[in-house]
């Protein structure tokens, strides 16, 4: 069974910035994906961005040049700095880790919300 505990999430006005910690912990198998959805009050939960244990990413279009993902595999931690936040940016953001499996598995954290004021 794989722990994954979120911190970093706040208040902040639009422009500013934030970093999420996403740590997953007590596997004994390889983490391969660890990142990042988000989901808003009426909307469906949305990647956000990815990182695989080699270092490829994926951003959603609607992130890209704002935020950067980023990952320490020796502490199977995923971080992501967000820069130049707007109100759209509002949602609880939740953070996945994907095991290195034949058949992987999907473990959730328990969200941390973020919200921008205009």
């Amino acid at each position: 069974q794989v722990q994954v505990v979120e911190s970093g999430g706040g208040l902040v006005q639009a422009g500013g910035s934030l970093r999420l910690s996403c740590a997953a912990s007590g596997s004994s198998v390889s983490i391969n994906v660890m990142g990042w959805y988000r989901q808003a009050p009426g909307n469906q939960r949305e990647l956000v961005a990815h990182i695989v244990s080699r270092g490829a990413t994926k951003y959603a279009d609607s992130v890209k040049g704002r935020f950067t993902i980023s990952r320490d595999n020796a502490k199977n931690t995923v971080y992501l700095q967000m820069n130049s936040l707007k109100p759209e940016d509002t949602a609880v953001y939740y953070c996945f880790a994907q095991t290195l499996q034949l058949l992987p598995s999907n473990y959730w954290g328990q969200g941390t919300q973020v919200t921008v004021s205009s």
